[in-house]
């Protein structure tokens, strides 16, 4: 995974009450990744561009445009992380 092109922040399309949601944000903040969340509730565009991109459920973690993943993936974090130099 080539997680170090740009390093621009990694877009976390999420949920209000989303549990998966919440453990990616608190993961993500304990590595010390720099992240925006978009609420796909609120956000129609945002919400078709991650079924665009085949997910159906949030989170959707985007690292870039050929990098991105579904659910609370601790183990994706740390790889992202250690690419990053963060943590």
């Amino acid at each position: 995974m080539d997680t170090t092109a740009g390093m621009s922040p990694l877009m976390v399309y999420s949920t209000p009450q989303c549990m998966a949601c919440r453990m990616t944000s608190r993961q993500l903040d304990a590595a010390g990744i720099e992240y925006r969340v978009i609420d796909v509730s609120a956000d129609d565009p945002a919400r078709e561009y991650v079924q665009d991109l085949g997910y159906s459920a949030a989170p959707v973690v985007v690292v870039s445009d050929d990098e991105h993943w579904s659910g609370f993936r601790p183990d994706l974090i740390a790889c992202v992380a250690k690419a990053r130099g963060c943590g």
